[in-house]
């Protein structure tokens, strides 16, 4: 199901459509949100890296990791460092988010603050303009992509670093103008969701195509001890997919960390687990009980051919020589009921309406 995250991210947009947007949400009960982000950007560097998806390039901006910490990543994971020129710009706001370096260094107080030389790194001396950083994404895009139609990706590896510098409505803002971009094909984010208030959450899932639930393991017939030493290494992935015909597609599984890597299982389940938890909580009963399926399934339906001996003859509401009368008719139908068969009897509103006006259009064809 992660996997299945990361095509729709590689698929990217159509044209005339937003980016494709994936929020990734963590808590203190499981941790995990890092670990799954950095999944997701190998996964989909990979994918650039080799040419088969849509964007290009990919442009990460850094706030809670070093630059050093992205090369140490992609080089673990077999992808080519030295190529990542080619399709990767690192945005750092990590170093030095608020510029006190780059002052400092004017006075004379410390040297150059060392760059990184195995990537193309921009440093942000001051991540609370975000109309600066905005530009900052778009031209580091531009220069993997050019101006044409080609369309790069954004990764953002922590909106609430982002957050603690600015307000909430000034980067849905930026995540906005970026999903509205013609040349951004996909943007995904990591949001801490319990350091924020559930205002601030909802915002982002709903601007996003995509929300990824990052959550620890439950489990009724487990022992609470077990399972707390097993949230350290183990958790939950739940998924919603927002399709374009408007449906939902929600997916869970398993994962494990094991060496710094996590490993993805799926989640075996009935259909029938599946079926309750996607019907909605309402006051009323959606569904039957055996007895009322029994009844519904007795219900002779009008005109209905039963395949017995004796065809059923079902009183059409006509006055006529050539049917029962109503007294030997009801009769009829009372010795259906006692033998547990139900019916439906039609019944003319009117004897003033058209004779034929309840008869079969087509019964006089040749058929």
């Amino acid at each position: 199901m992660a996997d299945a995250v990361c095509r729709v991210l590689r698929d990217g947009a159509l044209e005339g459509e937003h980016a494709t947007s994936l929020t990734i949400n963590d808590s203190v009960d499981s941790p995990f949100g890092p670990t799954v982000f950095h999944y997701v950007f190998t996964q989909l560097s990979s994918f650039i890296s080799s040419g088969k998806s849509q964007s290009r390039g990919i442009v990460l901006v850094t706030f809670s990791r070093s630059p050093s910490f992205t090369a140490q990543l992609l080089e673990n994971r077999g992808i080519d460092v030295a190529g990542s020129h080619e399709w990767l710009r690192v945005l750092d706001c990590y170093t030095d988010p608020l510029g006190w370096k780059e002052r400092l260094k004017d006075h004379g107080v410390i040297k150059t603050p060392l760059t990184e030389a195995s990537l193309n790194v921009t440093v942000c001396k001051d991540v609370r303009k975000l109309d600066d950083l905005f530009s900052q994404i778009l031209t580091l895009g531009k220069g993997l992509v050019g101006d044409g139609k080609n369309r790069f990706s954004v990764a953002i590896d922590s909106l609430t670093e982002m957050i603690r510098h600015t307000s909430l409505s000034s980067v849905a803002c930026l995540l906005s103008n970026l999903r509205s971009h013609a040349q951004v094909s996909s943007i995904f984010w990591l949001l801490h969701s319990d350091l924020h208030d559930l205002k601030a959450v909802a915002a982002f899932e709903y601007m996003s195509s995509m929300v990824a639930n990052v959550k620890p393991l439950t489990s009724e017939n487990t022992d609470k001890f077990y399972l707390l030493e097993q949230s350290y290494k183990r958790g939950q992935f739940h998924a919603s997919l927002k399709r374009r015909n408007g449906r939902v597609r929600v997916m869970r599984e398993e994962f494990s960390i094991e060496n710094s890597l996590i490993k993805f299982t799926s989640i075996a389940y009935g259909e029938n687990a599946v079926a309750q938890s996607l019907v909605p909580k309402v006051q009323f009963n959606l569904q039957l009980s055996d007895k009322e399926r029994s009844d519904r399934a007795k219900v002779v339906l009008p005109f209905e051919h039963q395949e017995t001996e004796k065809s059923v003859q079902i009183y059409d509401g006509r006055k006529s020589d050539k049917h029962e009368s109503n007294g030997a008719y009801v009769e009829n139908s009372k010795k259906q009921e006692d033998s547990g068969r139900g019916e439906i009897i039609y019944f003319r509103d009117s004897d003033d309406e058209m004779p034929d006006s309840d008869e079969d259009p087509d019964d006089d064809l040749d058929i």
